[in-house]
């Protein structure tokens, strides 16, 4: 069977069971790439990767919550600089785009997380590590102005949306972004998928992230990336084996593994 990467999968939020059950029965998997929330998921992450050899772990704080303390921060940063070896990349960051659409509040700022961001923008430059980022819509022009300013060329946009003067921008600058099994049936992310590079492409589940379509009702799996690949085959109107070799060559070369 052909391998896959998952290359953006909150492995931590699943079950033990589901983990495992995932892990041993899917030979098709060469590497997942987990992300991380906070301190205590990437704690958990970095288990996960000691457990499962499979398992490539990346360290950050996920933006789509409210900003941690100074103190809070602190730790975490002390303990990915510790751990750093260990990590295949910084993330996941970014910026709160749903959050800051869900927040009660007319006063939100923007610029602590914009803060917060280049603060592991630059410890991913530092450390020579790529960088995982959730940078949608109005936000991804921000997020890219910053990787500029700080000159990082290994950065992924995961399920990426956004117009096509950023979508053109980030191409340009040879970043790469990644398709959930949504482009299976939506369209927009069929057209984005249609216009960009294959050499600067992956695939994701975002998994334990639930899917609609022929997904409805299904524990998000791996597997469902087999679909994501034959709907970017049609599109790019490429041999499927094509489809997976690039993906596959994109990936472990990106991560490094």
């Amino acid at each position: 069977m052909r391998k896959m990467i998952d290359s953006h999968i909150h492995l931590d939020h699943y079950k033990d069971n589901e983990i495992r059950d995932m892990i041993s029965s899917s030979s098709f998997i060469h590497s997942l790439i987990t992300v991380s929330f906070n301190l205590e998921s990437a704690q958990r992450n970095l288990t996960l990767s000691e457990q499962y050899p499979k398992v490539k772990p990346a360290f950050g704080f996920h933006p789509e919550q409210p900003l941690p303390t100074d103190e809070e921060l602190k730790t975490l940063i002390d303990w990915i600089e510790f751990h750093k070896e260990k990590a295949v990349a910084i993330g996941e960051v970014g910026l709160p785009y749903y959050f800051r659409q869900e927040s009660a509040t007319t006063s939100f700022s923007l610029q602590g997380y914009i803060e917060l961001l280049e603060t592991f923008i630059i410890l991913a430059k530092r450390w020579d590590k790529p960088i995982v980022l959730h940078a949608v819509y109005d936000d991804a022009p921000i997020v890219c102005d910053l990787l500029e300013k700080h000159s990082v060329q290994k950065a992924h946009f995961h399920w990426f949306k956004g117009d096509s003067l950023t979508v053109n921008r980030i191409i340009n600058n040879g970043y790469f972004i990644s398709f959930t099994p949504d482009i299976v049936y939506e369209k927009e992310i069929q057209e984005l998928a249609k216009g960009y590079p294959i050499d600067q492409m992956m695939v994701e589940t975002d998994g334990p992230w639930p899917f609609e379509g022929p997904f409805q009702d299904q524990l998000t799996h791996p597997h469902m990336m087999s679909e994501s690949i034959a709907m970017i085959s049609k599109l790019k109107e490429m041999p499927i084996q094509d489809v997976y070799h690039h993906l596959l060559h994109n990936t472990k070369s990106f991560y490094c593994i």
